[in-house]
Protein backbone atom coordinates (compact mmCIF):
# COMPACT_ATOMS: atom_id res chain seq x y z
CA UNK A 1 0.00 0.00 0.00
CA UNK A 2 1.63 3.21 -1.14
CA UNK A 3 1.96 6.23 1.20
CA UNK A 4 -0.29 8.31 -1.09
CA UNK A 5 -3.10 5.76 -0.73
CA UNK A 6 -6.28 7.45 0.56
CA UNK A 7 -7.92 5.18 3.11
CA UNK A 8 -11.72 5.33 3.06
CA UNK A 9 -12.91 2.19 4.86
CA UNK A 10 -16.45 1.03 4.07
CA UNK A 11 -19.13 1.90 6.63
CA UNK A 12 -20.79 -1.51 6.81
CA UNK A 13 -21.89 -3.72 9.73
CA UNK A 14 -19.82 -6.69 10.85
CA UNK A 15 -20.59 -9.84 8.87
CA UNK A 16 -19.85 -12.71 11.28
CA UNK A 17 -20.11 -16.11 9.60
CA UNK A 18 -19.54 -18.21 12.73
CA UNK A 19 -18.45 -17.87 16.33
CA UNK A 20 -17.97 -20.00 19.42
CA UNK A 21 -15.84 -19.70 22.55
CA UNK A 22 -12.57 -20.25 20.64
CA UNK A 23 -12.97 -18.70 17.18
CA UNK A 24 -14.72 -15.95 15.24
CA UNK A 25 -15.05 -16.20 11.46
CA UNK A 26 -15.89 -12.99 9.60
CA UNK A 27 -16.43 -11.87 6.02
CA UNK A 28 -14.05 -8.93 5.46
CA UNK A 29 -15.33 -6.28 3.04
CA UNK A 30 -13.05 -4.98 0.31
CA UNK A 31 -11.38 -1.70 1.25
CA UNK A 32 -11.02 -2.47 4.96
CA UNK A 33 -7.61 -3.20 6.45
CA UNK A 34 -7.18 -6.48 8.33
CA UNK A 35 -5.01 -4.79 10.97
CA UNK A 36 -4.29 -1.13 11.78
CA UNK A 37 -2.07 0.65 9.27
CA UNK A 38 1.22 2.23 10.33
CA UNK A 39 0.26 5.73 9.20
CA UNK A 40 -2.15 8.09 10.92
CA UNK A 41 -5.77 7.71 9.86
CA UNK A 42 -5.50 3.97 9.22
CA UNK A 43 -6.56 2.71 12.66
CA UNK A 44 -9.95 1.40 11.51
CA UNK A 45 -9.69 -2.26 10.53
CA UNK A 46 -11.54 -5.55 10.81
CA UNK A 47 -9.55 -6.57 13.89
CA UNK A 48 -10.43 -3.37 15.78
CA UNK A 49 -14.08 -3.59 14.74
CA UNK A 50 -14.29 -7.16 16.00
CA UNK A 51 -12.48 -6.25 19.23
CA UNK A 52 -15.04 -3.52 19.86
CA UNK A 53 -17.75 -6.20 19.79
CA UNK A 54 -15.71 -9.09 21.22
CA UNK A 55 -12.85 -7.91 23.42
CA UNK A 56 -10.99 -11.23 23.20
CA UNK A 57 -10.51 -11.20 19.39
CA UNK A 58 -6.95 -12.20 18.38
CA UNK A 59 -5.43 -11.98 14.89
CA UNK A 60 -4.42 -15.22 13.13
CA UNK A 61 -3.83 -14.24 9.47
CA UNK A 62 -4.47 -11.34 7.10
CA UNK A 63 -6.09 -10.46 3.82
CA UNK A 64 -4.95 -7.55 1.65
CA UNK A 65 -7.01 -4.38 2.15
CA UNK A 66 -8.46 -4.64 -1.36
CA UNK A 67 -9.43 -8.34 -0.98
CA UNK A 68 -12.75 -9.40 0.53
CA UNK A 69 -13.74 -12.69 2.13
CA UNK A 70 -13.26 -15.23 4.90
CA UNK A 71 -10.98 -14.47 7.85
CA UNK A 72 -10.68 -16.47 11.05
CA UNK A 73 -9.79 -15.01 14.44
CA UNK A 74 -8.97 -16.70 17.74
CA UNK A 75 -10.46 -15.93 21.15
CA UNK A 76 -7.72 -17.45 23.34
CA UNK A 77 -3.92 -17.47 23.10
CA UNK A 78 -3.98 -21.26 22.83
CA UNK A 79 -6.44 -21.15 19.93
CA UNK A 80 -4.34 -18.44 18.28
CA UNK A 81 -1.24 -20.62 18.47
CA UNK A 82 -3.08 -23.67 17.13
CA UNK A 83 -4.59 -21.78 14.20
CA UNK A 84 -1.26 -20.14 13.43
CA UNK A 85 0.23 -23.61 13.03
CA UNK A 86 -2.62 -24.61 10.69
CA UNK A 87 -1.47 -21.84 8.34
CA UNK A 88 2.27 -22.23 8.92
CA UNK A 89 2.21 -26.00 8.33
CA UNK A 90 -0.07 -25.52 5.29
CA UNK A 91 -2.86 -27.58 6.77
CA UNK A 92 -5.33 -24.74 6.21
CA UNK A 93 -6.92 -24.85 2.74
CA UNK A 94 -8.18 -21.72 0.97
CA UNK A 95 -9.92 -20.93 -2.28
CA UNK A 96 -10.38 -17.54 -3.90
CA UNK A 97 -12.57 -16.28 -6.71
CA UNK A 98 -10.92 -13.85 -9.12
CA UNK A 99 -11.83 -12.20 -12.40
CA UNK A 100 -8.76 -11.76 -14.57
CA UNK A 101 -8.09 -9.90 -17.80
CA UNK A 102 -8.11 -11.91 -21.02
CA UNK A 103 -8.84 -15.53 -21.86
CA UNK A 104 -7.02 -17.75 -19.38
CA UNK A 105 -6.18 -21.13 -20.90
CA UNK A 106 -6.13 -24.08 -20.42
CA UNK A 107 -9.06 -24.55 -18.06
CA UNK A 108 -6.89 -25.60 -15.13
CA UNK A 109 -3.24 -25.57 -14.17
CA UNK A 110 -0.49 -25.13 -11.58
CA UNK A 111 1.81 -22.14 -11.11
CA UNK A 112 5.19 -22.65 -9.43
CA UNK A 113 7.02 -19.30 -9.39
CA UNK A 114 9.12 -18.11 -6.41
CA UNK A 115 8.34 -14.63 -5.09
CA UNK A 116 10.13 -11.90 -3.18
CA UNK A 117 9.72 -8.21 -2.43
CA UNK A 118 10.51 -5.72 -5.18
CA UNK A 119 12.35 -3.55 -2.66
CA UNK A 120 12.69 -0.32 -4.67
CA UNK A 121 8.99 -0.50 -5.48
CA UNK A 122 7.44 -1.67 -2.22
CA UNK A 123 4.82 -2.99 -1.60
CA UNK A 124 5.17 -4.68 -4.99
CA UNK A 125 6.28 -8.31 -5.04
CA UNK A 126 7.93 -10.01 -8.00
CA UNK A 127 8.96 -13.35 -9.43
CA UNK A 128 12.62 -14.02 -8.60
CA UNK A 129 14.12 -17.43 -9.35
CA UNK A 130 17.33 -16.59 -7.42
CA UNK A 131 16.12 -14.96 -4.22
CA UNK A 132 12.39 -15.73 -4.17
CA UNK A 133 10.65 -17.98 -1.69
CA UNK A 134 8.70 -20.97 -3.09
CA UNK A 135 5.13 -20.12 -4.12
CA UNK A 136 2.55 -22.38 -5.74
CA UNK A 137 -1.00 -21.75 -6.91
CA UNK A 138 -3.55 -24.03 -8.59
CA UNK A 139 -6.20 -22.56 -10.87
CA UNK A 140 -9.52 -23.76 -12.27
CA UNK A 141 -11.44 -21.72 -14.85
CA UNK A 142 -15.11 -21.15 -13.96
CA UNK A 143 -16.25 -19.17 -17.00
CA UNK A 144 -15.18 -16.80 -19.77
CA UNK A 145 -16.75 -13.74 -21.33
CA UNK A 146 -15.48 -11.65 -24.25
CA UNK A 147 -12.54 -10.07 -22.43
CA UNK A 148 -12.24 -11.68 -18.98
CA UNK A 149 -12.04 -15.03 -17.17
CA UNK A 150 -13.59 -15.99 -13.84
CA UNK A 151 -11.28 -18.40 -12.07
CA UNK A 152 -11.02 -20.24 -8.75
CA UNK A 153 -7.53 -19.95 -7.25
CA UNK A 154 -6.13 -22.29 -4.61
CA UNK A 155 -2.88 -21.04 -3.06
CA UNK A 156 -0.68 -23.86 -1.76
CA UNK A 157 1.61 -21.34 -0.08
CA UNK A 158 0.87 -17.99 1.54
CA UNK A 159 3.25 -15.41 0.10
CA UNK A 160 2.40 -11.72 0.08
CA UNK A 161 0.41 -10.77 -3.06
CA UNK A 162 0.90 -14.33 -4.30
CA UNK A 163 -2.28 -14.65 -6.35
CA UNK A 164 -1.95 -11.16 -7.78
CA UNK A 165 1.65 -11.67 -8.94
CA UNK A 166 1.09 -15.21 -10.19
CA UNK A 167 -1.84 -14.11 -12.35
CA UNK A 168 0.19 -11.14 -13.63
CA UNK A 169 3.04 -13.50 -14.50
CA UNK A 170 0.56 -15.61 -16.50
CA UNK A 171 -0.32 -12.49 -18.49
CA UNK A 172 -3.76 -12.20 -16.88
CA UNK A 173 -3.75 -9.52 -14.12
CA UNK A 174 -6.65 -9.52 -11.69
CA UNK A 175 -9.13 -6.82 -12.66
CA UNK A 176 -9.11 -3.66 -10.57
CA UNK A 177 -5.68 -4.32 -9.07
CA UNK A 178 -4.29 -0.87 -8.14
CA UNK A 179 -0.72 -2.19 -7.93
CA UNK A 180 -0.28 -4.68 -10.76
CA UNK A 181 -3.01 -4.04 -13.35
CA UNK A 182 -2.70 -1.40 -16.07
CA UNK A 183 -4.99 0.13 -18.69
CA UNK A 184 -8.41 -1.43 -19.12
CA UNK A 185 -7.64 -4.15 -16.57
CA UNK A 186 -7.22 -1.57 -13.81
CA UNK A 187 -10.40 0.41 -14.44
CA UNK A 188 -12.73 -1.36 -12.00
CA UNK A 189 -14.41 -0.24 -8.79
CA UNK A 190 -12.52 -2.80 -6.70
CA UNK A 191 -9.92 -5.56 -6.83
CA UNK A 192 -11.81 -8.56 -8.21
CA UNK A 193 -10.39 -11.01 -5.69
CA UNK A 194 -12.43 -12.69 -2.95
CA UNK A 195 -11.44 -15.25 -0.33
CA UNK A 196 -14.29 -17.68 -0.90
CA UNK A 197 -13.56 -20.62 1.43
CA UNK A 198 -11.33 -21.45 4.39
CA UNK A 199 -11.00 -24.95 5.82
CA UNK A 200 -8.88 -26.09 8.78
CA UNK A 201 -8.99 -27.98 12.07
CA UNK A 202 -10.97 -26.57 15.00
CA UNK A 203 -8.59 -25.54 17.79
CA UNK A 204 -10.72 -27.14 20.49
CA UNK A 205 -12.41 -30.17 18.95
CA UNK A 206 -9.83 -30.98 16.30
CA UNK A 207 -12.44 -31.71 13.62
CA UNK A 208 -12.20 -30.36 10.07
CA UNK A 209 -14.31 -27.22 9.61
CA UNK A 210 -15.05 -25.16 6.50
CA UNK A 211 -16.45 -21.66 6.02
CA UNK A 212 -17.71 -19.92 2.90
CA UNK A 213 -18.37 -16.26 2.11
CA UNK A 214 -20.45 -15.74 -1.07
CA UNK A 215 -18.59 -13.87 -3.78
CA UNK A 216 -19.91 -10.28 -4.03
CA UNK A 217 -19.06 -9.83 -7.71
Amino acid sequence: MSPDFVYTPPDVPLDILYQDDLIIVANKPAGLLSVPGKLEGREDCLTSRLQAAHWDTLLVHRLDCDTSGVMIFARTKQAQGFLGQEFEKRRAKKTYIAVVYGQLTPDHGHIDLPLCADWPNRPRQMVDHTHGRPAQTDWQVISHDATTTRVRLSPLTGRSHQLRVHMLAMGHPILGDPIYATGAARDFHRLMLHAETLSLHHPGRGDWISFTAPCPF
